[in-house]
């Protein structure tokens, strides 16, 4: 009879797990193992230093070997090969995933939309993945309502259409029908509101049972889930981020006058945040230094470099299309058809609301009033 010690680091399989992996002829732990902790004893085995747990077990009562296996009574001859050096073991352990869970919103006409509004998403996800403090699980297209009355907007149906089309073949963008289908033009700010109140909504009921309070197969008693703090229970669990997803034309146009409200621009850099690709010809990083509101936020405001230069527009599209030109590829083939199809962007259709007033500028002057 004899004793087998061996410092083992126990990660996510446990200590039956770790056995199991190691020593295929060891079915279970038997009554006299005993685990202890240390922390300043070291012991050298095979020219490692070890820290952590020791596994001390007697094998006449741990070790139960397969039918036909051989053995000396300890199925690992070398206690050596599984003495895990620490340094090492620290990467291999996997790690709980800590980043913020962004969601990424982007409104305008999308008039129509083009690849160049679908890049504006994949650069945003990678600029804010590589700072290592966000995890982007969605991006959010909300076309604006005909109630915007811009110049040349074709009808709210046809837009959505088109950006369905658009983000079929994503599996992380999505349309979201809910802004465009209004009578009325709704404000950005209310939009993220919208969107951050959905989050929090499923978020505390999507996934849940409500009588408890906790996810659905839970085992926790449901008298327990709401006393006692749970990582299952919704209270754990962080309701993702909203961030506004612009261009730096978008950027520049918070310093119209009477295009946005003051207390709007605050609550947008401030409680949401924005993500800002940069765009030729534009300055983003002086117009922030230029505004005292943006300047105050900068550290919400992401600023992402487009090192792949892409000058594509809706207007210069739908001019091209007026003309008889060629967009092939500056468009995805299918919203292409569909313009086609449904004989979109001609010269009467860009004198639609010629004459009238955007409705921010004509709602906002009038709250001066």
């Amino acid at each position: 009879m004899f004793s087998m010690i061996c410092p083992l680091y126990v990660g996510t399989l446990g200590f039956s797990g770790i056995a199991r992996a190691l020593c295929p002829g060891v079915r279970k732990y038997g009554p006299r193992c005993d685990l202890s902790v240390y922390s300043g004893l070291s012991s050298r085995q095979g020219g490692h230093q070890t820290r952590g747990f020791v596994m001390s077990c007697n094998d006449d009562h741990v070790w139960s070997e397969a039918p036909g296996a051989t053995s000396d009574r300890g199925c690992i001859s070398n206690p050596d090969a599984i003495c895990l050096n620490s340094q090492e073991s620290s990467y291999t352990m996997e790690k709980s995933d800590e980043r913020t869970e962004v969601v990424l919103l982007a409104t305008g006409s999308f008039n129509p939309i083009t690849v160049q509004h679908l890049r504006l998403f994949e650069l945003a996800r990678d600029h804010l993945h590589s700072t290592g403090n966000y995890k982007v699980v969605k991006g959010i297209i909300s076309p604006v309502s005909d109630g915007y009355k811009k110049k040349g907007l074709v009808e709210g149906p046809h837009r959505l259409s088109m950006v369905q089309l658009a983000t079929q073949t994503s599996d992380w963008i999505k349309v979201d029908p809910w802004e465009c289908l209004k009578k009325d033009w709704t404000e950005t700010v209310a939009v993220l509101r919208h969107h951050q109140q959905q989050l929090v909504g499923m978020n505390n009921g999507g996934n849940l049972d409500k009588k408890s309070g906790c996810r659905k197969g839970n085992k926790r008693k449901r008298d327990n889930c709401q006393d006692v703090p749970d990582h299952n229970c919704s209270e754990s669990r962080a309701v993702p981020q909203v961030k506004l997803l612009c261009g730096a034309d978008m950027l520049e146009s918070l310093g119209t006058p009477n295009l946005w409200k003051p207390e709007h621009i605050v609550e947008i850099v401030s409680s949401f945040g924005l993500v800002c690709i940069t765009r030729i010809g534009s300055d983003a990083q002086k117009f922030i230094y230029e505004s005292d509101v943006l300047w105050k936020y900068r550290h919400n405001i992401h600023l992402v470099q487009e090192w792949i230069t892409n000058d594509i527009s809706s207007t210069k599209v739908r001019r091209a299309l007026r003309r008889g030109m060629s967009v092939r590829y500056l468009l995805p083939d299918l919203v292409l058809d569909y313009i086609k199809n449904h004989d979109l962007y001609s010269e009467e259709s860009e004198e639609k609301n010629s004459g009238l007033i955007l409705e921010p500028l004509v709602r906002n002057t009038k709250d001066l009033q």
